[in-house]
């Protein structure tokens, strides 16, 4: 996996994907930012979710569970001296579907938290990250 970060001007960065797709990331006016994007620490919070969403999806699916929809809320705090690590992150599930099993939800939840976003995984050696879902039923 490869990745291109450029700098723009003050704390403007475009990073680059190895499959081709460009983000914004900016920093707070501050920090000389003009607040045109993301912070970086932001993204690895949005991966995080995107890494899990990903997973919980999949997982239902292959279960054949009748998902329609998948929302993941994240809230983080972070260290308060250098490096401000994250050091506890809640994931919260809203997963809507048609008569979706709570078993299965709970299932595909706790594989992707332990077995299966890479995301996760790596961000739990520095942060407490707890997990929990809500199951709605699709009209």
């Amino acid at each position: 996996m490869k990745a291109r970060i450029k700098w723009v001007q003050d704390a403007t960065f475009v990073g680059e994907s190895g499959s081709g797709h460009a983000v914004v990331m900016d920093g707070p006016p501050e920090h000389g930012g003009r607040n045109l994007g993301v912070r970086p620490m932001e993204m690895l919070l949005l991966g995080l979710g995107g890494c899990t969403a990903f997973d919980v999806v999949h997982i239902l699916k292959k279960l054949r569970e009748p998902v329609t929809d998948c929302v993941v809320e994240l809230s983080a705090e972070r260290a308060e001296e250098e490096p401000k690590v994250f050091t506890r992150i809640h994931v919260h599930f809203v997963v809507t579907g048609r008569g979706l099993a709570d078993k299965k939800v709970a299932r595909a939840v706790t594989l992707s938290a332990e077995k299966y976003c890479s995301a996760s995984i790596m961000l739990g050696k520095t942060a407490d990250i707890s997990h929990d879902y809500e199951i709605r039923e699709a009209d």
